[in-house]
């Protein structure tokens, strides 16, 4: 049984980032938390892998250490993901913090489950078991063509961006499948906008859940 960030103690939000490399992702995730900074709220801004010290190892392995199969790498980012959410994610919102990661379980899904045809339901089962469950409030996802990304790309690439056409054509049809499937907790657009244009969008579906957040905190207090 999934749950989501929204409703879980006491009133902290959780917000995803998704796509393809290049999409932008980073860069919103930043101008989101900005913003929210700026409405006096405590920000977690955050990354999978890599968002711990143990995830900066392992992100190092499975991203640009020597070769590795594709259940093993399934299976860093299980390990990865389950140390974070333990040691950030949760710590974060119990404390009524918004987080926002750039990438979460829906990224394996996509690459490992579709992208490496390992199965998407099998990788999800995988992401759920690690996360006990948790999922974000929103998930916002850049979708652009690959081609498109991987032209916006600087230095060398890593091993999911050497991966091939065919791979990045499924890792994208699986995320804009799992949104299509679940639009209450999906935000897509297109990633080809404006940089303002796409955070005002951003912000406008966040304002609706942190106005909600504050009104259970209300609640919770009286």
């Amino acid at each position: 049984m999934t749950e989501s960030s929204s409703t879980p103690g006491p009133h902290g939000l959780f917000v995803s980032f998704e796509g393809g490399d290049g999409a932008g992702k980073s860069t919103q995730a930043r101008l989101l938390g900005d913003w929210l900074r700026s409405l006096g709220r405590e920000v977690v801004l955050t990354r999978e892998p890599g968002g711990t010290e143990l995830g900066v190892e392992l992100r190092s392995a499975v991203l640009h250490g020597d070769h590795v199969d594709a259940r093993t790498e399934a299976l860093i980012y299980a390990t990865d993901r389950a140390h974070h959410v333990a040691t950030v994610v949760r710590p974060a919102l119990a404390r009524g913090a918004v987080v926002v990661t750039d990438r979460y379980l829906d990224s394996s899904v996509a690459y490992q489950g579709s992208g490496r045809d390992l199965g998407a339901d099998e990788v999800e089962r995988l992401s759920l078991w690690a996360v006990d469950g948790l999922l974000p409030a929103l998930t916002v996802l850049l979708d652009l063509d690959p081609v498109a990304g991987r032209a916006r790309l600087t230095g060398e690439p890593d091993r999911l961006e050497r991966a091939g056409d065919e791979f990045h054509r499924r890792t994208r049809e699986a995320f804009l499948g799992r949104a299509a499937a679940e639009p209450g907790r999906w935000l897509v657009l297109d990633a080809t906008r404006p940089v303002e244009e796409l955070s005002l969008a951003i912000r406008e579906r966040v304002e609706a859940l942190v106005g909600t957040a504050r009104s259970t905190a209300a609640g919770g207090a009286a």
